[in-house]
């Protein structure tokens, strides 16, 4: 008996430690890195459909509080916010105007939704809705 029991707490002791090595919410992890995306949730148009020419990246800038970078057509900026796992983002600033296909629009309609992100043992960045992935990043 004594054996299971010590068997059993070694399973939940793994079971913890391995839940907890997947994500990795320290926001330091955002910062000094160039984000591209890889994924998009939502739209029926394939993904290389979206943004043919250029895939949007983001950069953060910890001292102003402002994430820029180009949504796949034109630049983007805004400012955003951090409190432990939790992100929002304010509206865009001024932005290029060139016209653009539809994948401009799903990603600054999707990053509006984001409200928590987390950054995963293989360093991909994850914004999320709640607990759903709604746009993960690679680093560039």
């Amino acid at each position: 008996m004594k054996t299971l029991n010590t068997f059993v707490m070694l399973c939940i002791a793994i079971f913890t430690l391995s839940c907890a090595s997947t994500k990795n919410t320290n926001s330091t992890a955002l910062y000094d890195t160039t984000w591209e995306l890889e994924y998009l949730t939502g739209p029926r148009i394939a993904f290389d459909g979206l943004f043919p020419d250029k895939k949007p990246y983001i950069t953060f800038d910890k001292t102003n509080g402002v994430v820029s970078g180009n949504n796949g057509c034109n630049g983007y900026s805004a400012p955003f916010t951090i409190k432990n796992n939790n992100i929002t983002f304010g509206e865009p600033g001024p932005s290029t105007l060139m016209y653009c296909g539809e994948g401009e629009v799903f990603f600054l309609n999707t990053i509006k939704k984001v409200n928590k992100f987390n950054v995963d043992s293989k360093g991909k960045l994850h914004l999320m809705l709640d607990d759903l992935t709604m746009m993960t990043f690679k680093k560039q």
